[in-house]
């Protein structure tokens, strides 16, 4: 494999041109198993960012990917319709909370949390275009979110994530800019109950509602668990409350769960821990289990049909690749793993794991808290890792683990077996005696 010209030309996320890291040669992947070219088997922690979680090359995703290319790979979605994207939105809409009608597909997590903000804007467009122009009433441009957030990399998605605790604080000149409210505090699950909630956690977030909904569109945020802003982790009292605010001012609640859908923190959706109902679902990641890119926004027939009230007659989106039949029949596929709930043991079984391993890793000097919920296990550092020696200690140990920032955490396939996650814990707990795997003041 010519990783020479890769190093010299190929742009890899969040990796310098001037100075890349080191990039390792993938020949194949299987179950949870990914092999490199030099013929070295690494265990993975990461479900390939979070979305393989029925692991690599399965027999039932890879049928449905091949039953289907012979049919048709794609075809445009204005004006055509096809089985694939039928199917789909059927297993979605049986799975997502009751109130939810509507399926927008799109292509991308970050597209769908984008599709979500622009529904929630034209929304407020099509309810309130009468009363705006006999009233002059400003149209409601704001959206309210919390501090340690992400929702992606686009322009909207970025100007809902955290504009200074996050990689996109140097675009924070240039995006729209909304309302934070104070982040909850990190909360751990013990013998599957919470700890009691504090109401003071929500004072910030009850604040501001208050003071700005008038101009509000939507509030956004990630249910129970903030993912990239942080792998923070919080009481499902406080997404209680900010429902009830919601309600309270009529502001459209946006429930991203691209990262915590199908399973990932031992709930089907992260909502469910708090027993809510969103007005709009984001999902992605999972939706295919890894097997290519495809989102959708699911919403309310409310919503959905407020959004086509307004002069437009419709919603104004609509991305070439919408509804890919190949990427719908696979995700199909997919749904109906989760449908045999077998999910759930598995990701119990990683969960027990975590509960019973990843206590002890506070004992080391260097550790600032663990935290873990269904599927996620995090180790948080008070200095940063030096990702360059650390991804290299982790690959010669067997796993595959990509940490970032203060932040050591795993997200395995649900597939993974307690040999497995052993092996992972194992690589990060030495990892830690490790000083050349941590950023110093001298380096």
């Amino acid at each position: 494999m010519d990783t020479e010209f890769d190093q010299q030309h190929i742009w890899h996320p969040y990796t310098s041109t001037l100075n890349p890291l080191p990039c390792y040669p993938v020949t194949q992947a299987s179950g949870v198993m990914i092999q490199l070219e030099n013929g070295k088997n690494l265990v993975d922690g990461m479900s390939s960012w979070w979305s393989a979680i029925h692991g690599y090359n399965h027999p039932q995703l890879n049928q449905a990917a091949h039953q289907q290319i012979d049919k048709m790979s794609h075809i445009m979605f204005g004006g055509l319709t096809h089985q694939p994207a039928i199917s789909l939105c059927k297993n979605i809409l049986s799975l997502v909370p009751s109130n939810l009608e509507h399926v927008f597909l799109a292509d991308s997590g970050s597209v769908s949390v984008e599709v979500a903000l622009k529904m929630a804007l034209q929304y407020w467009y099509g309810k309130e275009s009468k009363q705006r122009i006999a009233s002059n009433i400003p149209l409601r441009s704001k959206f309210l979110t919390l501090e340690h957030g992400y929702h992606g990399d686009t322009f909207a998605a970025m100007s809902v994530t955290d504009p200074n605790n996050s990689m996109h604080q140097m675009y924070k000149g240039f995006l729209p800019e909304h309302i934070f409210a104070k982040s909850p505090e990190n909360h751990q699950i013990q013998d599957g109950r919470w700890p009691e909630f504090n109401p003071d956690d929500l004072f910030d977030f009850e604040q501001k509602i208050a003071l700005h909904h008038q101009e509000l569109a939507a509030v956004i945020l990630e249910p129970i668990v903030q993912g990239a802003g942080g792998m923070r982790i919080y009481h499902p009292q406080f997404l209680q409350g900010v429902r009830q605010l919601c309600d309270q001012y009529e502001i459209l609640l946006i429930v991203d769960e691209i990262a915590t859908g199908f399973g990932r923190t031992g709930k089907l959706f992260a909502c469910e821990h708090a027993n809510i109902q969103p007005d709009i679902l984001c999902i992605g990641k999972a939706l295919t289990s890894g097997y290519m890119t495809l989102s959708a926004t699911v919403t309310s027939k409310k919503v959905a049909d407020l959004v086509c009230n307004s002069e437009a007659g419709c919603f104004m989106h609509g991305p070439t690749f919408m509804a890919n039949p190949l990427a719908c029949a696979v995700a199909t596929a997919s749904l109906d793993l989760i449908k045999t709930e077998e999910w759930k043991k598995q990701v119990l079984d990683i969960e027990t794991i975590f509960s019973e391993k990843l206590p002890r890793f506070k004992s080391y000097n260097r550790v600032k808290s663990v935290r873990w919920l269904g599927a996620i296990g995090v180790v948080e550092t008070h200095v940063p890792v030096n990702m360059e020696l650390i991804q290299a200690y982790f690959v010669e140990h067997g796993v595959w683990i990509r940490p970032f920032g203060r932040l050591i955490y795993i997200m395995p396939p649900y597939i993974s077996k307690p040999e497995h996650i052993d092996q992972l814990l194992h690589a990060i707990e030495s990892a830690l005696e490790k000083d050349d795997c941590f950023l110093t003041t001298e380096n």
